[in-house]
């Protein structure tokens, strides 16, 4: 079984549900690149950077499993960002007493997101309100003191794609302690409804894009046409394997 892959110098996991559990007691960030930013390794070094310095890396994009399948013969395990947050879920039902501090892009969503996890029975639920980030130069010293001030378990950063993943490692350099930070982006309104409603078969058949195409063309039009770069990139990279 292929335990994990490099792919331009970063390392991509192939993990399956049953490694959830091992996964969750882990520290550092996770994260979970679409297929626009995975096809914008080459051009943005930010972005590419914090792919190489966070400590797993899932295959969230179903384009780039399938085109790794079609072209490298690889057969990989997806686990996207949606099939995260419902273990993730899940698992902190049993274990309410843990703290969780969400960055959320606006108040709307800090509102709704504080509910969702209220209604999971999650009392130590943080917020911050994240502030528009220059992904080219990201520093937010209010967010690492008060990080350091609560020390949450866990930090989901719920903000876009190419941002979120600088930011924590930003954030990971920065923090006096250990932590585990997820970075899901917009994944979390996937549950909360405030993005279009993804479920369990749409997942597994690859199908959230089209979904969130139907909800809000104008925005994921540009992602599709983004998205399609990571054809000729995936042809011509060379693939490490590690079993």
């Amino acid at each position: 079984m292929i335990k994990k892959i490099l792919f331009k110098n970063v390392v991509f996991n192939n993990f399956n549900e049953k490694d959830f559990k091992s996964i969750i007691i882990k520290k550092g960030v996770f994260v979970f690149p679409s297929a626009p930013g995975v096809a914008s390794i080459n051009t943005d070094k930010k972005y590419s950077n914090s792919l190489r310095h966070a400590d797993l890396v899932f295959f969230d994009s179903g384009l780039f499993v399938l085109l790794l399948s079609l072209f490298k013969d690889l057969k990989l395990k997806r686990f996207s960002g949606y099939k995260f947050l419902k273990f993730f879920f899940e698992f902190i039902k049993k274990n309410n007493k843990i703290k969780i501090l969400s960055i959320d892009p606006n108040k709307k969503l800090s509102i709704s997101n504080k509910k969702y996890f209220n209604s999971l029975g999650v009392n130590k639920i943080y917020n911050y309100l994240a502030p528009q980030y220059n992904s080219k130069n990201i520093r937010d010293t209010k967010l690492v003191k008060y990080i350091n001030k609560i020390k949450p378990d866990y930090i989901l950063t719920n903000i876009s794609g190419g941002t979120q993943e600088i930011l924590g490692v930003y954030l990971k350099k920065r923090l006096k302690f250990k932590t585990t930070i997820i970075c899901t982006g917009g994944a979390i309104s996937f549950f909360t409804g405030d993005q279009a409603p993804i479920n369990d078969f749409i997942d597994k058949f690859y199908l959230g894009w089209f979904l969130r195409f139907i909800y809000n063309p104008f925005m994921f039009s540009k992602k599709l046409l983004l998205g399609l770069k990571l054809i000729p990139l995936v042809i011509s990279t060379k693939i490490h394997i590690k079993k």
